[in-house]
């Protein structure tokens, strides 16, 4: 296997749209690089990027993977990343080993959600990139609209950098902007391509696209402008070289052409990322208060698990970046997350599943390693002599919940060790233990995200889960003072119970939580007995009075009571509080208060309407709504029992177009018809037990 150093490596991650192609435009590629021997399709299931039996069933991408090839003497490695929101966390891991992103964008559908946000993690990752127009064989399709599309939502950084010379099913001439010539494709999918001159009937028009964007490489170096201004043009390697360093500034963002399924363009295409897009060392260093690293085989080792797959009859596969120095099979490293070393065994390139056996990695370079046993997704592995963290990777918050039960007694402990193994491999799946809902809660990014664990779990530790709806966390609280006696006597042959207190209630404002105050004087209740009193009134609160619900924001007094010499003990003294808080507190105008979160949503703007009708029907308020190009971001403040499952309503309503993010916003009193029918069910819910 021929070496390749990091100034002939290009890591693209390929972004986009649930649909815009991204598969079939690497089955091309791959076709095009002398990879494989044929072009596979979706439909078919025998894509190389999209190899697990769910992306077949699916036909969507869902875990991010790697592919690789050749092209002019510089290895071209390719992250395939899924455009479908429920695995978006697949998305920001793989983009992270990326140092280009490659956003493909369908030509029939032009800008959408999934785009805009592959475009803002590119932003967050600082990325140079570019814009595939994919499907230009489609009916109807308008490659100018599309870049126009393109530039009014992305900025006027965005060049045309070839074009096709007509749109649609006799799509086969890309016109290549920089190299001034034109590539004719067979129409066969062979991807044979002659290459000519401009013809004259475009020779204009071409001429003026490339006057547009030799101006903008000359405007993004200083030294370039000057030569422009007095040349009046830049030389082939002037030019050349002005492209490669504005895309890596991120100062000209080009737009290319292609039609994926028909295999043309992708000559042009692995051109232009070989001649002009950056290379690892071409990034800047990473630097963090753990230090510096420069992408460059002679720094200490840093690299980094981006992802873990697990596959059978090899076990673990751990997707790593090497950002700085070598990483070689045999060596031993050291992970500063767990504080263990890890001996490097086998190191593969893969495309797709396909592995290919490898002695090393240079700085920049992508693979994966076998059987590390203590190294997990973000991790870095490192030389121990020259310990270095790199920064972890920032997973997306959940945005669905669901409780799950063993489909069998007994599978408890299997259950969790394998949804613990689970979350390991997709840190974007949590499974926690919530002890005051009494609920295991698995959390994930949608509820395909979240079946598709739950099959996983089925097929690789054979036990099974069926789920139910999270309860609710609400919260009781009182809305005025109140004061009442608790008084618990027993007597019951020798010793009795006995003990009286006298609370007052009062509301605090919201988050300011319990306030226990003593006021008790001249002695009416010894004072080995205020704990008691105190832990009675805790215990109350912890168990709530209403519906079973925590009790927060009441300031709680003990002011009067009495005791027998013989017969109190803590005990009664804490039954006789918790006796004295229940009256009071049903006395003090007691509510229920229901978690209400942040709702975010960006839809195109065709879609308003239904999401607000629909927020609203949900008890929401909408706060507010701002334009981002095409889209519309819809804020709103929405009960938490009102989002279950929302994600399968929003992309039912508007066709897959819409995202959401929410987020704790604060509690809020429960409107009295809602308050009564859960207070109902919870006596109902006691009654049954």
């Amino acid at each position: 296997m021929k070496v390749f150093n990091s100034e002939q490596i290009r890591n693209i991650g390929l972004g986009g749209h649930s649909g815009s192609g991204k598969t079939s435009l690497i089955e091309s590629l791959l076709f095009t690089l002398g990879e494989t021997n044929r072009i596979g399709s979706i439909e078919a299931g025998n894509t190389v990027s999209d190899f697990n039996e769910d992306e077949i069933e699916r036909q969507v991408s869902i875990s991010a993977s790697l592919m690789h090839g050749e092209w002019k003497n510089s290895k071209i490695n390719m992250i395939d990343t899924p455009g479908f929101s429920d695995f978006y966390g697949d998305t920001v891991s793989g983009l992270r080993a990326a140092d280009v992103a490659m956003i493909v964008v369908s030509a029939a559908n032009g800008v959408e959600v999934g785009t805009e946000r592959f475009r803002e993690l590119a932003d967050k990752y600082n990325l140079p990139r570019f814009y595939v127009v994919n499907k230009l064989d489609r009916e109807n399709v308008e490659y100018m609209k599309i870049y126009n599309e393109l530039r009014e939502s992305f900025g006027k950084k965005l060049v045309i950098a070839q074009i096709p010379l007509q749109s649609g099913p006799n799509f086969t001439e890309v016109v290549d902007i920089l190299k001034q010539k034109i590539y004719r494709y067979s129409n066969d999918q062979s991807g044979k391509v002659t290459v000519e001159d401009i013809p004259d009937d475009i020779a204009a028009k071409v001429a003026d696209i490339r006057n547009e964007l030799v101006e903008s490489v000359a405007e993004s170096d200083d030294d370039l402008l000057e030569t422009y201004f007095e040349a009046g043009e830049l030389t082939e390697e002037q030019l050349m070289s002005g492209v490669r360093n504005a895309i890596n500034n991120m100062t000209l963002v080009p737009v290319v052409c292609a039609s994926a399924t028909q295999n043309i363009g992708m000559t042009n295409l692995l051109d232009f990322m070989v001649d002009y897009l950056p290379s690892p060392v071409s990034r800047p260093a990473i630097e963090n208060e753990h230090g510096t690293r420069k992408i460059d085989d002679s720094e200490p080792l840093a690299a980094q698990v981006f992802k873990t797959v697990s596959e059978a009859h090899v076990g673990e596969l751990s997707l790593v970046k090497v950002f700085s120095g070598v990483l070689k099979s045999g060596e031993e490293v050291y992970n500063p997350v767990s504080s263990k070393s890890e001996r490097i065994g086998q190191i593969f390139l893969l495309n797709g599943k396909n592995k290919k056996n490898v002695d090393q990695l240079h700085a920049g370079d992508v693979g994966a390693l076998v059987k590390l046993k203590s190294t997990h997704v973000g991790d870095t592995l490192c030389a121990k002599s020259k310990e270095f963290t790199l920064d972890p990777i920032d997973f997306p918050e959940p945005l669905i919940s669901v409780a799950v039960v063993p489909k069998s007694k007994g599978d408890e402990d299997k259950v969790g060790a394998g949804l613990n193994a689970l979350h390991q491999e997709d840190p974007t799946f949590i499974i926690r233990f919530d002890g005051e809902l009494k609920q295991t809660i698995a959390l994930g990014q949608g509820e395909l995200h979240l079946n598709n664990i739950f099959k996983r779990l089925k097929q690789r530790y054979n036990v099974e889960v069926e789920t139910e709806k999270p309860r609710i966390p609400y919260r009781e609280t009182i809305k005025k003072k109140a004061e009442a006696q608790g008084k618990f006597k027993k007597q019951s042959g020798g010793r009795g119970q006995y003990g009286d207190a006298h609370l007052r209630l009062e509301p605090q404002k919201r988050g300011e939580g319990f306030e226990f105050v003593d006021e008790i004087t001249g002695g009416v209740i010894p004072g080995k007995f205020i704990p008691a009193v105190e832990k009675g009134a805790i215990e109350t609160c912890q168990r709530g009075v209403l519906a079973g619900c925590q009790v927060v924001d009441v300031k709680v007094a003990v002011f009067f009571g009495s005791y027998h010499n013989v017969d109190s003990s803590e005990q009664a003294f804490k039954v006789a509080s918790s006796m004295a808080f229940k009256k009071a507190f049903m006395e003090a105008s007691p509510i229920l208060l229901e978690p209400i979160y942040d709702l975010q949503v960006k839809v195109p703007e065709s879609y308003m309407g239904d999401v607000m009708g629909d927020i609203s029907g949900r008890r929401g308020k909408i706060s507010g709504m701002d334009a981002e190009g095409r889209f519309q971001v819809i804020n709103a403040k929405v009960p938490l029992a009102e989002l279950y499952k929302y994600s399968n309503v929003l992309r039912s309503m508007t066709g897959g177009q819409g995202i959401f993010h929410i987020e704790f916003s604060h509690y809020e009193e429960v409107p009295r018809e809602e308050a009564s029918k859960i207070i109902e069910a919870a006596k109902k819910k006691d009654d049954d037990e």
